[in-house]
């Protein structure tokens, strides 16, 4: 276009009609106007798939993380990694990335055609940008680093957002809203102040590209100028080095945007590859047991959560023979909880073995071990959905009678009864429509659909009332018929049927037996009893 804008300036002394060049002009700017739109429309697509891809593998790779990786992290932080961080990508892969590369072949492309036109003008072209690129030299370093900590705090932010919604009956029962509000405006204004440093770097860095042209320009005219007046360059030839001289400087201020978003990417990517680079599990696919009851044999374990964390199990050994039900009981602290954590393989014990149907448990397949042990955790979790998506979230693909037999075995049938839309009635955020009983029930329901050969559970009476407890004990005592059930237990009235219970205190095991036995022969045991009244039921 500045050689067609040469041409029209040079028709003017000519006395030649205009028409010609203006609209060979005109036809130029709507062809290049049309293509520019085309790619910038194949771009946006470009990027959003590069967004989509980037966030199903994320979030694929967050779910398989080992629980060990997943306790340390928060998970505010790991949402602004799938939401915030993968956003910045689609800048990247489309406007920087490819602003980049075509402001290269623009700076190449007019700096070929000037430097036929007049080299010496070239070379002062170049001299002010070299003298421009060096101080962005300085500059980008800055703004990689200070886009990092604004990424950061933005991961703070949501952390402490999500810390308040986890707990938010107790945020309001505690009248704390203003506090936890305070924690996370302050979260929010470490984002926004680091955030302001960002920009500001960005924004000198913007200046110095639009230095750049200006000075550039200044310099041309004034040598070009000169050079005009003494005769030794036509006034169309200045003018058009002058127009192909926009064609160079106008893709350095792109470059110089470029390479600053391209910070904000490197910082984004660096920040998914963080995830990506821990343990993970391979892909699981829920299954179905086949198989009879199994046993399990703890020998010698040892186990802690961290290296400068304290010792958990220190040299715990038991045995769980094949069916039947057997207890943990002990004091809060004792290492109940990480036994059922480890047999699900969460964690992997420091030393030590543990053996599952008579196989070490590392020698399982992974799928193979989680179809065959299923699992109740203490706080029973249900997820948004209905309740027959909560109940086959294990096992998707059971019958109608099958659900219809757990919900009756778990004396959830009633519940069913009540609900408008029967099982397929919305249970709410964390199954918040349904009792603390109701839930426990629907989770050991989950767990029974599987048809597991060791069946963990966790605390399962804790919000049971003495009625829905006793029809519980009878359930488990039904499913311990056909399965290995072990049962963690502080209510001692759920276990002391138990055909063998494993007394823990400290990471250690001290006494195992039957109820009878070990209130005959161990302090502890007789004292858990006692609180609970239990001590003369041998009577």
């Amino acid at each position: 276009m500045p050689l067609l804008a040469k041409s029209v300036i040079e028709t003017f002394g000519t006395g030649r009609s205009l028409a010609g060049p203006v609209l060979t002009l005109f036809g130029a700017v709507l062809a290049g106007s049309v293509i520019s739109a085309a790619g910038s429309f194949l771009l946006e697509r470009m990027g959003e798939g590069i967004v989509l891809g980037a966030r199903t593998r994320l979030v694929d790779r967050i779910l398989r993380l080992r629980v060990a990786e997943v306790d340390r992290l928060k998970p505010g932080d790991l949402l602004s990694r799938v939401t915030a961080d993968t956003t910045l990508l689609r800048a990247v892969c489309t406007d920087s990335l490819v602003n980049a590369v075509s402001s290269v072949f623009l700076f190449l492309g007019a700096a070929v055609m000037m430097a036929i036109m007049d080299g010496v003008l070239l070379l002062t072209t170049l001299g002010v940008i070299v003298a421009v690129g060096l101080i962005n030299l300085l500059i980008i370093p800055r703004i990689r680093r200070a886009t990092k900590l604004a990424q950061m705090a933005l991961g703070d932010m949501g952390s402490a957002l999500d810390r308040a919604l986890q707990a938010f009956r107790t945020v309001k029962a505690s009248g704390a809203e203003s506090r936890e509000s305070a924690v996370v405006a302050a979260a929010a204004t470490r984002a926004r102040d680091r955030g302001v440093t960002s920009a500001a770097w960005q924004s000198v860095a913007g200046i110095s590209g639009w230095m750049s042209v200006q000075l550039a320009f200044l310099a041309v005219l004034g040598v070009g100028g000169a050079r005009v007046a003494d005769g030794s360059m036509p006034v169309a030839t200045l003018i058009a080095f002058l127009l192909y001289l926009f064609y160079l400087v106008a893709p350095i201020g792109q470059l110089i945007q470029s390479i600053t978003q391209l910070q904000n990417g490197l910082v984004a990517i660096t920040r998914i590859r963080e995830i990506e680079e821990l343990p993970a599990e391979p892909a699981v696919t829920p299954t179905r047991a086949e198989g009879p009851p199994v046993g399990l044999v703890f020998t010698d374990v040892t186990f802690q959560y961290g290296p400068d964390r304290p010792i958990v199990h220190d040299g715990v050994s038991f045995e769980v023979l094949a069916g039947g039900l057997s207890a943990l009981v002990g004091p809060s602290g004792a290492g109940k909880s990480t036994v059922f954590g480890l047999l699900e393989r969460f964690y992997e014990p420091v030393s030590g073995e543990i053996a599952v149907g008579g196989r070490p448990i590392r020698e399982w397949d992974l799928a193979e071990l989680r179809a065959a042990v299923g699992y109740v955790e203490q706080d029973a979790p249900v997820l948004d959905g209905t309740l027959r998506e909560n109940l086959t979230f294990a096992a998707p693909h059971v019958t109608e009678e099958e659900v219809v037999q757990a919900l009756a075995r778990t004396r959830l049938d009633d519940l069913v009864a009540r609900l408008p839309e029967g099982l397929d009635t919305q249970v709410g955020h964390r199954g918040v429509l349904l009792s603390g009983g109701e839930r426990q029930r629907v989770a050991i329901a989950r767990a029974l659909l599987r048809r597991p050969r060791l069946l963990l559970l966790d605390e399962a009476t804790s919000q049971l009332d003495a009625v829905n407890e006793l029809r519980l004990r009878e359930v488990i005592a039904e499913v311990a018929r056909e399965t290995t059930v072990l049962v963690i237990a502080h209510r001692l009235s759920t276990v002391t049927g138990a055909d063998r219970i494993i007394v823990m205190e400290a990471g250690r095991v001290r006494a195992t037996g039957t109820h009878e036995e070990l209130i005959a022969v161990d302090e502890l045991y007789r004292d858990l009893a006692t609180t609970q009244f239990l001590a003369g039921a041998t009577s």
